[in-house]
């Protein structure tokens, strides 16, 4: 490796650790990571040690052996999640501790393996760690996704080059996106992050009833919920500690009224999910609810998607992002959902985030339900946004505000 490179990947780690989970000093942290990306990892070992960290663990990941798993395991054992796995899951929310996610698999991992067996797994891990996903939800953790190259997702996105040549071509575009390529990325992310506020300042204040969707292929109207509130770039924590969640993050997003969707939205970015693909596919929506679906690529997947709970059959996310952000501009489709959700408008089938609600805590999961706040094990991004996407947002007063015009911020 030479030297510059060496130093953005350290600077990457660094940012990681500093901006992305914001650890401080005396806190534990929790990597996942696959083996692949086991030079990286180490980085963020060393930085966040020297960032005061307590405890650095490190939860490796091989995604051939977890298909190995998912297709000889006994049905009782996918069924069942180890009782250490879940102390430890729960020690670090109990501690409001930091999580590294570090996202890199194949999108295509597990084509061919029998969905009910994919099902199966992921149904047991959104049930039994579902306090995870709530703590993720409310800000109980400081939580970050980043992404790291390794030879199978690099060559889905270049498939016209070499495993080493995806992959230099891949650290590049992760850079770009992350603004690791630019002098003083720590700086230039508070900047950023001030303009994402900006956004969501406006939004809060027109505090709109109904977004309209409307572009070539898409015709929605999506209620939002009545104390619904803006967020994007860092989040606050519940020990009143900033974070940011995915990085890179061009988004503001919102919470759905769970009954107060309707209409057909298509989607634009092929979406990868569970190691398969799918691509071309279109939810039409009654008071809510998904009441049709169509898929070019991918459909058995996604009709197992929504069968995963009643509540995958509903919109969670609001999220708003303009078709010329940097990483659209990039023209890369990367075949995950961290960077693709933040090139494009996109929605988020199952649980919303009750930090967009006012006034959610101590809720429990049947409450929140009845008050139209979205609640399922899973949560799923897909892309909608395009070039010639118009959105308006209607007040309470019936007022329509031009919110996006052809792909991009209008307000």
């Amino acid at each position: 490796m030479n030297k510059d490179f060496e130093s953005k990947l350290d600077r990457y780690a660094e940012l990681a650790v500093k901006v992305g989970v914001n650890l401080h000093k005396g806190q534990k942290l929790l990597i996942l990571a696959p083996i692949e990306a086991a030079d990286f990892t180490r980085r963020i070992v060393k930085s966040a040690y020297r960032n005061g960290c307590s405890r650095v663990i490190v939860d490796w990941r091989d995604t051939p052996t977890s298909r190995i798993h998912i297709e000889e395991a006994p049905d009782e054992t996918l069924q069942t999640l180890p009782r250490w796995e879940i102390d430890k899951f729960k020690s670090f929310v109990e501690d409001h501790d930091c999580l590294i996610s570090l996202t890199g698999n194949d999108p295509k991992a597990f084509e061919g393996v029998d969905p009910k067996r994919l099902m199966m797994l992921s149904k047991a891990q959104g049930e039994q760690l579902d306090f995870f996903q709530k703590a993720q939800l409310t800000g109980n953790i400081h939580w970050s996704i980043i992404g790291v190259p390794t030879a199978a997702w690099a060559t889905a996105v270049f498939p016209d080059k070499s495993d080493d040549e995806a992959i230099a071509a891949l650290w590049e575009a992760i850079f770009a996106a992350t603004r690791i390529d630019q002098d003083d990325p720590i700086y230039i992310w508070e900047s950023h992050d001030q303009m994402l506020k900006e956004k969501v300042e406006k939004l809060n204040t027109y505090h709109f009833k109904t977004l309209y969707y409307k572009s070539s292929k898409t015709d929605l109207s999506i209620n939002l919920h009545p104390d619904h509130v803006w967020i994007g770039g860092s989040q606050c924590s519940t020990i009143g500690r900033s974070y940011i969640s995915n990085m890179p993050t061009e988004e503001v997003f919102t919470a759905a009224l769970k009954t107060g969707v309707n209409g057909t939205v298509v989607s634009t970015k092929p979406l990868s999910a569970m190691g398969q693909i799918i691509d071309n596919f279109s939810l039409t929506f009654k008071n809510g609810k998904v009441v049709d679906f169509q898929a070019e690529k991918g459909y058995e997947a996604l009709r197992q998607i929504l069968e995963m709970d009643d509540g995958m059959k509903f919109i969670g996310e609001v999220a708003l992002v303009p078709y010329d952000s940097p990483i659209s501009r990039s023209g890369i489709t990367f075949m995950n959902t961290l960077f693709d959700e933040n090139a494009s408008c996109h929605l988020a089938l199952g649980a919303a985030y009750t930090m967009n609600i006012k006034n959610t805590e101590g809720l429990s999961k049947e409450v929140l339900n009845e008050k139209g706040v979205n609640q399922s094990n899973g949560h799923i991004d897909f892309m909608i946004g395009s070039q010639d996407l118009d959105i308006d947002g209607e007040t309470a007063h019936g007022e329509r505000i031009p919110v996006f015009r052809n792909g991009n911020w209008a307000i």
